[in-house]
């Protein structure tokens, strides 16, 4: 599992936890993926896996430098 470093801020916290998605199930579904991809729309880079309460989860990201993750929202998705 890599080990990334993930830069939060109130406003992607918030915006995050307002989808019903933790910051701890973020950063592991992330750091864990099941599949990763390319947003059509927004080309940001999205992981996708099961939540702690195992819902199918999206997670939309950015990469600083190799370690470093920018996160930007995530939310409950059909598998």
């Amino acid at each position: 599992m890599p080990r990334f470093r993930f830069f939060w801020v109130d406003d992607n916290i918030e915006h995050v936890e307002e989808h019903g998605i933790t910051v701890e199930d973020f950063e592991r579904i992330v750091s864990n993926p099941i599949k990763t991809n390319v947003s059509d729309s927004s080309d940001r880079l999205c992981a996708f896996g099961f939540n702690s309460d195992g819902r199918y989860t999206i997670c939309f990201y950015e990469m600083f430098d190799e370690l470093t993750v920018l996160p930007v929202t995530a939310y409950e998705v059909e598998q």
